[in-house]
C-alpha cells in the first residue's frame, strides 16, 4: 500500500521543465603578442528543453574569472603629519580579471543564497581571510580592491548587456583588456528562474604569450643571468644610438 501511495504521490507533482545549457565561444585561445591591445569574446548558445518552460521568466548570468591570486589591501591615514599604513586586509582570492554579464539587474534575478553558493557577484568572487585590529572589517577594501581594477578596466560589470531571444537563444560580448595576464581563465553560464540557479555550464579559456613577449618571459623565468645580460646589452645599445642620434642632429 505504502508503494502505491508514493506513486500517486509522484504522479500527482507537476512535471518541471529539464532546462540545459548549450554554449559555445568564439575563440578559446587568446595570444598576448607585444601589439596586443585587447580583444573581445563572443558567447554564445540556447537552452534546451526536454519538457515545456515552466511559469517564470528565465535569465542569463555570464561570467568570465581569470586566475586568483593573493593580495594585501592596505589604508592610508593621515597621522603626524604623513600618510602611513595603519590597516590592512590580506585577500586569498582575488581574480586578476572579472566580467560579468546579465539579462537583467543582478539583485532582482540572483537570490543572495545562490550567489553565496556559487560566488557569481564581484564581491562573492573575492575572499578576504583577515584583517588587522584596526581594521574595521573587509567590506571597505574589498569594496576598494573593487573600484582600483575596475577603473584599470580589469573588473566589469556588465548587467543587462546578454541578449535573450524568445527564452531560448542568448549571447553577448566580454571586453578583454590590454593589459591581460597569461593563466587559465573560466567562463561560467547561469539559468536562473525566480532568483534560483537551474543549470550551470563551465568552458575555459586559455591566455598565453606568444612572439617576442613569450620569448623574454621565458628567457627571464628559465634563464634569468642571460636575461638580464641582455637587458644590460640592449639598454647599452639604446643609450649609444640615441647619443649618435643626438650627434647627427648637431651636425
Amino acid at each position: 500500500m505504502r508503494r502505491w501511495l508514493a506513486l500517486l504521490c509522484l504522479i500527482a507533482l507537476p512535471c518541471q521543465a529539464d532546462e540545459t545549457i548549450v554554449a559555445g565561444l568564439s575563440q578559446a585561445n587568446v595570444s598576448i603578442t607585444t601589439d596586443f591591445v585587447g580583444s573581445e569574446i563572443l558567447i554564445y548558445g540556447a537552452v534546451k528543453r526536454e519538457t515545456p518552460a515552466p511559469e517564470g521568466a528565465l535569465e542569463v548570468i555570464v561570467t568570465v574569472e581569470g586566475p586568483p591570486a593573493e593580495m594585501t589591501v592596505r589604508r592610508k591615514d593621515w597621522v603626524w603629519g604623513i600618510w602611513i599604513n595603519d590597516a590592512e586586509v590580506v585577500v586569498d582570492r582575488a581574480p586578476i580579471f572579472y566580467a560579468i554579464a546579465t539579462t537583467g539587474r543582478l539583485e532582482e534575478i540572483l537570490s543572495e543564497t545562490e550567489d553565496l553558493r556559487h560566488k557569481i557577484s564581484i564581491p562573492r568572487a573575492i575572499r578576504a581571510v583577515g584583517t588587522t585590529d584596526e581594521a574595521e572589517g573587509s567590506d571597505l577594501f574589498v569594496e576598494a580592491l573593487i573600484r582600483l581594477r575596475a577603473a584599470r578596466g580589469s573588473y566589469l560589470d556588465s548587467q543587462g548587456s546578454v541578449r535573450l531571444t524568445e527564452g531560448t537563444l542568448f549571447r553577448t560580448d566580454i571586453a578583454l583588456p590590454s593589459n591581460l595576464t597569461e593563466g587559465d581563465y573560466r567562463v561560467r553560464i547561469f539559468l536562473t528562474r525566480e532568483g534560483r540557479v537551474v543549470d550551470m555550464l563551465e568552458r575555459g579559456i586559455r591566455v598565453r604569450k606568444a612572439g617576442l613577449e613569450q620569448f623574454f618571459t621565458r628567457m627571464a623565468h628559465e634563464q634569468p643571468l642571460l636575461y638580464g645580460l641582455l637587458a644590460l646589452l640592449i639598454a647599452g645599445l639604446a643609450g649609444w644610438a640615441a647619443s649618435a642620434a643626438f650627434r647627427f642632429i648637431r651636425i
